[in-house]
């Protein structure tokens, strides 16, 4: 009897150590819970109540970082620039900023050029930070990305700075040669020497101005508000009629082939004015004697099907360093001969906006000595599929053997060739207004 009330109390004692250390254990875990963690000091009801809603609407990058400088809180764009790394923040002058902020309270701000990730290039990110205290232990910093702002700033800078050195030559050259006029005043074979030189310097001073004009329209104007069907036959015989004169004095025969029945949608004036200045450039950097094409067909494209319109000349060339540069602002290739042929270098600048804001790309092949390919890729009009599908069927009934029509072939426009041998015949006059002009054999 006495052993089995032994063991009955033994039993009752361990029962109750038992409970005890399962309450012992259940309140350390509650308590456990209930204490901060690293990782509940990153979630957001740490922050005061409405900051987090602000902070996610905000364009600037944000930060919160706590009395341990940890980063509490932190918006997408800050990873995304590279602020924040590790749940830390990584930019040291940042950091001692928040620090001192933390210290005395006062809101601190700086603007800083950081490396930026991944490029190699040494490539800066400039950037304005602002610190400020947020409750009595947090402390937010704001950056905004000022790359874009800066990048914009130098453009406006060397844009003044190169308009007023192209206008600076002219109106010098003509203060010059007006006092030249009035010295040799007794000299009527001088004054009429000087006199045309005056009126060639007041000619390159008028383009100027008139393609500065044209560059800043087709920067500010929307060339879809008043977007219409425009044929490419009577784009590409603007550009001929304006260029026949330059070309018939060089005997450079210009040829065109394959725009009947296409049609982009845009403004007909700044279309005319871009493909003008490439036959324009082409018939300029082209020796006599030579030939300059232009050439256009319809090509597939996942987005839609685009016309592609290519310039061809037998000039001389592009490297491979200018090719990069070509569309830029008062660039030249080479300056002599733009100052021969009177360019102002605007000219692919004003091809370059019209095309992107037409919704398309313009794009260059060139090789030294051997000549230029410029190709307007532009989407094409929605009527113009159904119109060429008419004439495909209607031509298709009609052909012969007697009235086929050899056109520019442009499968090696890509790469500076026109393609086609012997001459395009006669076509239609309510089609093409390219009957007296020949095909080129073949452009190197």
């Amino acid at each position: 009897m006495d052993v089995n009330a032994a063991v009955a109390a033994a039993a009752a004692i361990a029962g109750v150590l038992t409970g005890v250390i399962a309450m012992l254990a259940f309140r350390w875990s509650e308590r456990d819970q209930k204490r901060p963690t690293r990782t509940s000091l990153h979630t957001d009801p740490v922050l005061p109540p409405g900051v987090d809603t602000v902070l996610s609407v905000l364009r600037s990058s944000a930060v919160v970082l706590d009395e341990a400088d940890a980063v509490v809180k932190a918006s997408s764009a800050a990873y995304a620039l590279g602020l924040v790394r590790g749940g830390k923040l990584a930019v040291d002058p940042m950091l001692q900023m928040a620090r001192d902020t933390r210290r005395d309270g006062e809101i601190r701000q700086v603007e800083l050029d950081l490396p930026r990730r991944g490029t190699g290039r040494g490539e800066a990110l400039a950037v304005s930070a602002r610190v400020a205290p947020l409750g009595s232990r947090l402390v937010l910093l704001l950056v905004e990305d000022l790359t874009e702002a800066r990048r914009i700033e130098a453009v406006r800078r060397d844009f003044v700075a190169n308009v007023s050195h192209e206008l600076k030559t002219p109106v010098g050259a003509l203060s010059l040669l007006s006092e030249a006029v009035m010295d040799a005043s007794d000299d009527p074979e001088a004054v009429e020497r000087f006199a045309g030189r005056m009126q060639i310097e007041a000619t390159r001073l008028t383009n100027l101005v008139q393609e500065l004009i044209d560059l800043s329209r087709v920067q500010n104007d929307d060339p879809l508000d008043d977007a219409e069907p425009v044929r490419v036959d009577e784009l590409v015989a603007e550009a001929i009629d304006r260029c026949r004169h330059a070309a018939g004095t060089k005997q450079i025969t210009m040829a065109a082939g394959g725009t009947a029945d296409l049609h982009v949608r845009g403004n007909r004036g700044q279309l005319a004015a871009a493909l003008g200045n490439l036959v324009e450039n082409a018939v300029n950097y082209s020796p006599a004697r030579t030939r300059v094409g232009i050439a256009a067909r319809r090509v597939s494209a996942p987005g839609g099907d685009l016309i592609e319109i290519a310039v061809t000349d037998q000039g001389i060339g592009i490297s491979e360093k200018d090719k990069e540069r070509v569309f830029e602002r008062f660039y030249r290739v080479d300056p002599a001969r733009s100052r021969a042929t009177g360019g102002t270098g605007l000219g692919l600048a004003i091809v370059k906006h019209v095309v992107a804001s037409h919704g398309g790309e313009v794009t260059v092949w060139s090789a030294e000595g051997q000549g230029s390919t410029f190709t307007l890729r532009l989407p094409e009009s929605g009527t113009s599929r159904d119109r060429a599908a008419r004439r495909t069927a209607h031509d298709a009934a009609d052909a012969g053997p007697g009235n086929q029509v050899e056109d520019l072939d442009l499968g090696h426009v890509e790469h500076g060739e026109i393609a086609g041998g012997g001459r395009s015949a006669p076509a239609s006059p309510d089609t093409s207004p390219y009957a007296s002009l020949p095909a080129p054999e073949v452009l190197p």
